[in-house]
């Protein structure tokens, strides 16, 4: 499992195709959830790229479904204090880790602010939900940490219902097809573009790099 503090993720080069932020509020296809909501609207907005795969992966699923989306874009500045806050969480709880341990364990739940793929507009945090919005059983509530879950959150944990691995797994289905890449510790978390990306499918740069909303 590589995680976001891998030092591989950091040496990929930027690159930016400069593609516009689409508000996802604004498209009918979707339901956004308002749980991560902010004043100014961020966390609705994606890049072209981004949005025109979930398009095809809500298309692909089965009938009955929709995708619901939790979080989108995230100013540099929140993903920093979202990270900062989580490894303090972690040093209260284990004061024996250094702070290598810590950055890395942290890693699991928040990306490292250096690489941080939400910043770049190519990454989601979602879910499946019936079209009246009910939430289907994915074996954790989406942002659940890996400390809180005893590690349920991991994409494929062996410790969730039958019910929930069906429903990762037609998730996961429509949104690999799409061109999506999963962050391996949160089922909810995919990407395009981003390093992460570039990574995994061995992109010689990103498509997008932080952005400024």
């Amino acid at each position: 499992m590589i995680l976001l503090s891998d030092r591989r993720i950091s040496a990929i080069p930027l690159g930016d195709t400069g593609e516009a932020m689409v508000d996802l509020r604004e498209i009918a296809e979707f339901r956004v959830d308002d749980r991560l909501a902010d004043a100014a609207g961020a966390y609705a907005h994606l890049r072209e790229g981004t949005v025109e795969r979930l398009l095809t992966a809500q298309r692909s699923l089965p009938d009955g479904l929709r995708l619901l989306v939790v979080e989108g874009y995230r100013p540099l500045w929140l993903q920093t204090k979202y990270f900062d806050d989580y490894r303090d969480e972690l040093r209260l709880r284990y004061p024996d880790w250094d702070a290598e341990r810590l950055r890395v364990e942290a890693s699991k739940y928040v990306s490292p602010p250096e690489v941080a793929p939400h910043s770049t507009g190519g990454t989601v945090d979602l879910t499946l939900c019936t079209p009246d919005g009910h939430e289907l059983d994915m074996g954790t509530a989406v942002n659940a940490t890996p400390v809180q879950s005893a590690n349920a959150c991991f994409t494929g944990s062996p410790d969730i219902s039958a019910e929930a691995r069906r429903n990762r797994d037609i998730l996961g289905t429509a949104l690999r097809a799409a061109g999506m890449v999963n962050y391996p510790t949160e089922w909810w978390h995919w990407s395009y573009g981003d390093r992460y990306w570039a990574l995994s499918t061995g992109a010689d740069q990103t498509r997008y790099g932080p952005i400024d909303l």
